[in-house]
């Protein structure tokens, strides 16, 4: 049974232009938003959906365009004023039917308080991500958005120009925005947002319907991007993206007619978006858009939600984290010192040098620099200095790369070249286990077993950010379980007869 909100969204579209198939079923619950369900199989090809670009939320089309414009601003800052503009309209907005089966702001943390981020997201990669996200969206309401409010009082309402409506806009901006093209750039796309997303399992492809290129395009590459939040570009991942004239022809009003799906759009209208069927969908299922290959912590920041059991999730070790286990056994001298030739010999963090990090895989397998640091940092001194004067000799950069360097366990370094498990000694895996374990005390005094009870008793719904944040945790405490495991498995050594074979194949089957 359509909800009355759903029945006004649908003849809002059907006025705007929009076309969908009757084999779509929109499914509109209170607590979990509306999302799309298949009435009858739908088949790989089927266009189930035409969306007018005139009809897209963005600064061009936007009754806000010519104070955005007039402000010099644009990109995301552009598109959340407009959002906000639209909203101080209310009835009188174009975009009424559309902005009320939205919410008023995403559960992305970005919107939760301090104290929320603090304890919820305790340990995981979040946290401090999100208090920078915070610190920049204020600093860009008030260098761009406050003056707007003192010099046109008569045509802003200040009552949806606050802080809090700017955050509310960012956070819809975050979890619902597409790149239309490169007239319209980023915006809002009705019908096309109400897909739900499931990582690795795209039903459904939001795509124009033709690569027209504008004449206003060249003019349209200067808006001021800098007030995104840090990682905001990959949001782009999203969709595929063409281009468009704001004034091209629009489509006969109204939906399909009757259950089958939309006709191809033949050559393209220049004027519409898709959304094509990717792969078969059994009747009764829930269409799935995806957002891209991410593992939870960027799923829970952009989009606010996450999945159990996500084969894109890792956990990162800061490379301050193993400074400081380096320094509960050396001094800050050695540790320098081999961090620079571990350097040398071509190796590298993720990151850049204000927050260097490794990567544990899902299978919580590490990140082959990290086990050549940990190799390095623990070398004897003799050891040491025979590799030290050879980099010196060979010179920086890829000749003492492409140089066979041995120490006294006879292993060969090859940084283009390097087997992981060679390098796992008794030492390197204790130095492992030692990282999982201060990796895993960022979490708290709270094991990963009390964790799985509180999820046990967790509602996704009413506890929508306890719940998230509970799977977000575990997840990330289960890879480094994984990664326990892989460190404590048998390695060679000169006196037992445990091969790499034998040890490949019991990593697998902890998977």
């Amino acid at each position: 049974m359509a909800t009355r909100r759903l029945r006004a969204f649908k003849r809002w579209m059907s006025s705007n232009g929009f076309e969908w198939s009757d084999a779509l079923e929109f499914v509109d619950t209170r607590e979990e938003g509306i999302s799309v369900r298949a009435l009858c199989q739908l088949k790989e090809g089927d266009v189930v959906a035409n969306m007018p670009k005139k009809a897209c939320l963005t600064v061009r089309t936007s009754m806000a365009r010519d104070i955005i414009e007039d402000a010099g601003l644009g990109g995301y800052l552009g598109l959340a004023i407009a959002i906000m503009y639209e909203r101080s309209l209310g009835e009188e907005s174009p975009w009424a039917g559309y902005l009320q089966v939205l919410p008023e702001q995403e559960c992305v943390p970005l919107v939760w308080t301090l104290d929320e981020v603090d304890e919820l997201l305790r340990g995981t990669e979040l946290p401090q991500t999100v208090k920078e996200d915070k610190v920049l969206i204020c600093e860009d309401w008030k260098e761009n958005i406050f003056p707007l409010l003192d010099s046109a009082p008569s045509r802003l309402n200040p009552a949806f120009f606050g802080i809090e409506q700017y955050f509310a806009a960012k956070s819809l901006i975050s979890s619902r925005g597409f790149e239309i093209d490169d007239y319209h750039g980023f915006g809002m796309v009705p019908l096309a947002d109400l897909f739900n997303h499931k990582t690795g399992a795209e039903d459904v492809h939001f795509t124009a319907s033709s690569n027209y290129v504008s004449d206003d395009d060249a003019d349209d590459n200067n808006s001021n991007n800098d007030e995104s939040i840090a990682d905001e570009e990959a949001l782009s991942e999203k969709l595929s993206t063409g281009t468009t004239d704001l004034d091209a022809p629009q489509v006969e009003n109204g939906n399909a007619g009757d259950t089958e799906c939309l006709s191809d759009t033949g050559d393209g209208d220049p004027s519409m978006l898709e959304m094509i069927v990717v792969k078969d969908v059994s009747s009764g299922a829930e269409v799935f858009n995806t957002y891209g290959l991410m593992g939870n912590a960027a799923l829970l920041h952009r989009y606010g939600f996450t999945e159990q059991d996500n084969p894109y999730d890792i956990v990162n070790i800061d490379l301050e984290t193993v400074l400081q286990w380096c320094s509960s056994l050396f001094s800050d001298r050695h540790s320098r010192s081999r961090v620079s030739l571990w350097r040398r010999l071509g190796y590298s963090a993720c990151g850049d040098e204000n927050s260097e990090y490794f990567e544990i895989s899902f299978e919580g397998e590490p990140q082959t620099g990290l086990i050549v640091l940990l190799y390095v940092m623990l070398l004897p001194d003799n050891a040491y200095h025979k590799l030290d004067p050879s980099l010196s000799v060979a010179g920086s950069g890829h000749e003492s790369r492409d140089a066979n360097l041995l120490d006294d366990n006879i292993f060969a370094i090859k940084s283009c070249n390097v087997s992981k498990r060679s390098l796992l000694t008794k030492k390197v895996c204790d130095g492992l286990l030692a990282l999982v374990n201060m990796r895993d005390s960022l979490y708290g005094s709270e094991s990963i077993e009390d964790d799985i009870v509180q999820l046990g008793n967790c509602n996704s719904v009413r506890e929508r950010k306890l719940y998230h944040s509970l799977v977000l945790r575990i997840c990330e405490r289960r890879i480094l379980q994984r990664l326990r495991d892989f460190a404590s498995e048998p390695f060679e050594t000169n006196n037992h007869g445990s091969s790499r074979k034998k040890l490949k194949k019991s990593t697998k089957r902890k998977r």
